[in-house]
């Protein structure tokens, strides 16, 4: 059965990550997300296709969330109390922990600060979680009696994993955004070798190849150090988890280190919270984090403080984490128009910004006015700092990822159109996979694999038991190295067993597979044998044949051959050993056999085979009937080759 991929979000676009694999019978949703940019339908993923009736419990198995960022997690709280879907739903323990506090923030800004119309309450987002079964990383979830899935670490935040997926022979991993490099706070993302039909990943940074973690720091530092040192005040517009935890990091060591007495904010409550998390969820952190948690707790930021709404217009230098990251609303978005008019101030962005945000339009240049909306235009003189402090792989980590798992098919989301086609044509070429960019709500269908378990027979056990002898003689370029050095270790004629086993794969009346031998499929079919044999009689030279008597004519027993036909055979014998080097060629004293190709003296004075030659002189000619199967024609043809030239004193 072929496996079909349904897009419902972040196809061909970064946000709103969410897709629909269904193989052999089962039904998965891998993350359920919403976009950002967005304040209508668009904002949410189609859930129409899923079932036109609403009925999504019969729809879908379960549904598997890889970590806790909005645009995975933002839509669900709707889709399972709004829409009504009641299965199981998948995640990691540190998720389950952090999402309810990422849903609420979301709600709260988007309702009690903006006026937007509530997508989901308070108690939606309870009621939503009471749903969620929470799983370890490599733990073996058996879903159902066919599906089970298992967790690995992405890195990327707090509680990241991708998903493997099995229903049968038929295995996939849905890998949700990760990193491939460690940082300061997570390891990089590690899974086992698996055998997969399709590996669906993330291409943000589709092809992007990073400069080194520590030229970034050094540059992100010194910008931030020049615009305090000036009494100006640095903007860091983050998401609360993750990036918010990696730089406070960077910042509390670089204040250690010289000595600053600048101070640094959190925007709200929320990260301070995060970190409480952090602290109580150490083994999912770094290794150098776990292995220093014994001395000294990496998240006790002792120069962080939190931040008020009345100290936006207070005066003097500092540095400020304000959610959300790409300023696309809430208190990054408040300070930022208080803030930008001055050039004093630094606004840095350290990660990627989703399209129509204003965090992407000051990516996109250096502007000197943004239009808010339609009636609010902003005049921009800040200075605009941007650095790739993005929790997602680059280029080169995703090919590194498809090389290690070699997958037979690979499907790119949650990246950019141009860049998709672009690292598409290179897991072609390069790799040599099949790969597929599909927009939202397109399909994509792939084969999957499927083994059959079957029987043996015993008269096939037994043939496969029988050796399956290779007769070669020492060639000329070994006769003048190895052989003439030591005869004794180097035999004129080798002698090998190439074992191969054949069979038929055969389906019997009880529908079970069976792998039986050739030579009794026809008594099990209830047959006869039919065999097809080509014939060739061609005619030799007598006189050529007489000259070569003076060569060695012993036979291979040391037995001399007394008459005619026994050392004409044997000459033949020696030219074709000579001529198919490496062939299995063997004397049976009457006739000579290669493969399926039978050479013999033809004692027949008129041989329906032999094609007549009134030139030839019939007392000078020994006439050689060839017989063979059309398995070998091509080597028939060469034997017979070989004895044609044979007459035309070539020998």
């Amino acid at each position: 059965m072929a496996i079909e991929c349904l897009v419902l979000g972040a196809g061909q676009e970064v946000g709103k990550s969410c897709v629909v694999v269904s193989m052999n019978g089962k039904r998965i949703m891998f993350d359920c997300g919403m976009d950002m940019a967005y304040h209508d339908h668009r904002r949410h993923p189609d859930f129409s296709r899923l079932s036109q009736s609403g009925d999504f419990d019969a729809a879908l198995t379960c549904i598997v969330i890889t970590h806790f960022h909005l645009d995975h997690i933002g839509a669900l709280p709707y889709f399972t109390e709004v829409c009504g879907y009641r299965g199981p739903i998948y995640m990691t323990y540190p998720t389950k922990a952090l999402a309810p506090a990422m849903l609420e923030d979301y709600r709260k800004v988007m309702v009690e600060r903006r006026g937007e119309e509530e997508q989901f309450t308070s108690e939606h987002i309870v009621e939503c979680m009471k749903k969620v079964i929470a799983v370890d990383l490599k733990q073996t979830v058996q879903v159902d009696k066919e599906l089970q899935i298992r967790a690995y670490y992405a890195g990327h935040v707090l509680g990241a994993a991708m998903f493997y997926a099995k229903v049968g022979d038929t295995g996939i991993v849905y890998t949700g955004d990760y990193n491939m490099t460690p940082d300061r706070h997570l390891g990089a993302a590690q899974i086992d070798r698996l055998q997969l039909d399709l590996l669906i990943t993330e291409s943000t940074y589709a092809t992007t190849i990073r400069d080194s973690k520590y030229s970034r720091e050094r540059e992100f530092l010194k910008a931030v150090h020049n615009c305090v040192a000036g009494g100006g005040k640095v903007l860091i517009p983050t998401f609360a988890l993750g990036r918010a935890q990696e730089l406070c990091i960077l910042l509390e060591d670089y204040w250690e280190r010289v000595n600053l007495k600048v101070p640094i904010y959190f925007s709200s409550g929320l990260t301070m919270q995060a970190n409480t998390y952090y602290q109580m969820l150490i083994s999912w952190t770094s290794q150098k984090v776990k292995e220093t948690y014994s001395t000294r707790n990496a998240f006790d930021f002792k120069h962080v403080l939190n931040f008020d709404r009345s100290m936006i217009a207070a005066p003097g230098p500092c540095v400020l984490f304000a959610t959300p990251g790409w300023i696309s609303g809430g208190f990054s978005l408040e300070v930022f128009k208080q803030w930008s008019p001055s050039e004093m101030n630094l606004v840095t962005l350290p990660g990627y910004c989703a399209a129509g945000t204003i965090g992407h339009k000051l990516m996109s240049g250096k502007p000197t006015k943004i239009d808010l909306d339609k009636d609010t235009q902003l005049d921009v003189r800040c200075q605009i700092h941007q650095l790739s402090f993005s929790p997602h792989t680059d280029a080169k980590g995703i090919m590194d990822l498809v090389k290690f798992l070699s997958p037979k098919h690979v499907i790119l989301v949650h990246g950019e159109k141009p860049k998709m086609a672009t690292l598409k044509g290179r897991i072609y070429s390069e790799l040599g996979i099949q790969c597929d960019d599909p927009a939202n709500n397109e399909t994509v269908c792939i084969p999957s694999t499927h083994y059959v378990k079957a029987g043996a027979s015993n008269t096939f056990i037994r043939s496969s038991l029988n050796p399956n002898f290779k007769f070669s003689r020492c060639s000329s370029e070994d006769e003048s190295d190895s052989c003439l050095k030591d005869r004794k270790s180097m035999p004129w004629l080798q002698v090998t067993d190439e074992r191969t086993v054949e069979g038929i794969l055969v389906e019997e009346k009880s529908k079970k597979a069976k792998v039986a031998n050739q030579d009794e499929l026809l008594l099990m079919l209830g047959e006869e044998k039919h065999e097809v044999q080509f014939a060739y009689c061609c005619p030799i030279n007598i006189g050529n044949l007489e000259e070569t008597k003076s060569k060695d004519l012993t036979s291979s027993n040391n037995v001399p051959c007394i008459s005619d036909m026994c050392s004409w055979l044997r000459m033949l014998y020696i030219k074709l050993s000579d001529q198919l080097s490496g062939g299995n060629v063997q004397d049976f004293g009457e006739h000579i056999q290669v493969e399926s190709v039978h050479v013999s003296i033809c004692q027949k004075d008129r041989c329906p085979y032999r094609i007549s030659d009134s030139s030839q002189n019939k007392s000078e000619a020994v006439f050689v009937c060839c017989t063979w199967s059309v398995a070998d024609e091509k080597l028939a043809w060469k034997i017979i080759s070989i004895l044609e030239n044979f007459n035309s004193g070539t020998y």
